[in-house]
């Protein structure tokens, strides 16, 4: 087994075991800005394998299967593991200054975010069918901008967007260390981004035309 698959496998048990339970009764083990400042040291680590429901695990366990085997097979188990939890445990520290004192934050997206970044600068023409024969370096941009228009716009929904885009922002150091030539992998995940927006404001109008069409033919 993969470290990759290791770490979905504990993120799944974790987080069933504490669903099956009184999920308050283990909030000692969420981050907090207060647990942290309660001596409660280990959250920034817990917090990594807890979500908050099942579209949460996921969403979060199929990026981190394709971003994490990605990864691993270039930069070997250990090394991923290594940005990883970098990029978790720092997300949490950095974020401090962005959330209330008592807001929990749970969940492996920022860590996985850090992965993401790092693949985009490695690999980013690496196309995967759980994306639908998407490149990897464009889902990494485009989710990284998708989180920055959503802090403009002031979203939340219970979503920290900004810790993804600080994981992000971690994982750009990585991926330039261990990449060969990460300058031209950038290049080509900004033009792929630009390549899909064309499409998308070509062809997107098209499409719901075509839709609207239809359902005013049933």
């Amino acid at each position: 087994m993969t470290k990759t698959n290791l770490l979905i496998l504990i993120c799944i048990l974790f987080s069933f075991f504490l669903w099956s339970t009184n999920t308050e009764s283990w909030a000692f083990l969420f981050f907090s800005t207060d647990n942290l400042l309660s001596g409660r040291f280990w959250t920034v680590f817990t917090t990594l394998f807890i979500h908050a429901d099942i579209l949460h695990l996921f969403g979060n366990m199929l990026f981190l299967y394709v971003f994490g085997n990605t990864l691993e097979n270039i930069v070997n188990g250990r090394n991923m593991l290594l940005i990883f939890f970098t990029g978790g445990i720092v997300t949490c520290l950095l974020g401090i200054p962005f959330y209330n004192s008592e807001t929990y934050l749970v969940g492996a997206s920022a860590a996985i975010f850090t992965l993401a970044a790092a693949v985009m600068l490695i690999k980013p023409l690496k196309f995967s069918w759980l994306f639908l024969m998407m490149p990897t370096g464009l889902v990494a941009i485009l989710y990284f901008f998708y989180n920055i228009i959503a802090v403009y716009q002031g979203s939340s929904g219970g979503v920290a967007y900004i810790s993804h885009i600080i994981g992000f922002l971690i994982g750009i150091p990585f991926g330039i260390y261990w990449s060969k030539n990460w300058t031209r992998n950038i290049c080509v995940a900004f033009l792929m981004l630009i390549i899909y927006l064309i499409v998308i404001t070509l062809f997107a109008p098209l499409i719901l035309d075509s839709i609207k069409n239809t359902l005013t033919n049933i």
